[in-house]
């Protein structure tokens, strides 16, 4: 796939792209994503000072990479009232096109379960003040996951980002008008297979594609970097497991997950 190819542009949602494994050569990172067809990228904010390296990456490269705003739940317990003030200021500039990455995470725990909630309650009033998406973060905590978001129903709209769950988890997400982050993770035979199975349930207007690098690396890809590193080039080979899971072409794949991307952060049409 080529920046010639008109009929499959895609967008990468979910990139780390301020990660330190991208320090060296972040700027061929961003050649090759361009060269693969990847048009446009979405940074992933999941600190203040990493969602204030998002806005200044996307400032960089105006109308080709955008940037989110916002305190992953590892990080809740930093999200007082000062810094909440701090985020909304981030949150604000129209590189930033969603609140988040904000949820819940009962996995690593590495913040209290009551201080995650109050710092995703926050986040999506925040969303709804702003008037932007939320990209949403969930690990062994669907439950209240499901129940805040539905607190909130009707003020908010957003992406599953980074989905690997059940088709009960899928169906309600996609109850809640969600739309769905699609990895790597299902190029890996021993943890994503499933995945292959829900693609069809998926409505084209609620789907998209994301390499969430740099980590989750597509298992079947060959050959596979020296460096296990993940990064928005290898798009194309994700989307091309998702298409051929759904039954439809790449082309088609990647007209639909490009316009849906574009309808739901406002990205302009390069």
């Amino acid at each position: 796939m080529t920046p010639a190819d008109a009929d499959t542009p895609l967008i990468d949602i979910g990139i780390n792209l301020t990660h330190d494994s991208y320090d060296r050569d972040r700027e061929a990172v961003i050649a090759r994503a361009r060269a693969a067809g990847v048009v446009q990228m979405v940074v992933t904010g999941a600190t203040l000072a990493g969602s204030a390296r998002a806005l200044a990456l996307a400032r960089e490269h105006p109308g080709r990479l955008f940037a989110t705003a916002g305190v992953h739940p590892h990080h809740a317990t930093e999200l007082g009232s000062a810094s909440l003030d701090e985020l909304a200021a981030l949150a604000g500039h129209p590189e930033v096109v969603a609140v988040g990455e904000c949820g819940l995470d009962y996995f690593r725990n590495y913040s209290p379960h009551a201080a995650q909630q109050q710092a995703f309650h926050r986040q999506l009033e925040l969303a709804r003040r702003l008037n932007k998406p939320v990209f949403l973060h969930q690990r062994d905590a669907h439950e209240d996951f499901l129940a805040i978001l539905r607190e909130h129903a009707g003020a908010w709209r957003g992406v599953a980002h980074c989905f690997t769950g059940s088709a009960e988890q899928l169906h309600s997400y996609l109850q809640l008008g969600l739309a769905i982050g699609i990895t790597g993770w299902i190029c890996d035979e021993r943890r994503g297979a499933h995945l292959a199975g829900l693609m069809p349930q998926l409505p084209a207007e609620q789907l998209l594609l994301e390499t969430d690098g740099p980590y989750l690396l597509p298992r079947d890809l060959t050959p596979k970097p020296a460096s296990r590193r993940n990064e928005p080039a290898y798009l194309p080979h994700i989307a091309a497991a998702v298409a051929q899971a759904r039954g439809e072409t790449l082309e088609s794949l990647a007209r639909s997950s490009t316009t849906a991307a574009r309808a739901l952060f406002a990205l302009p049409t390069p």
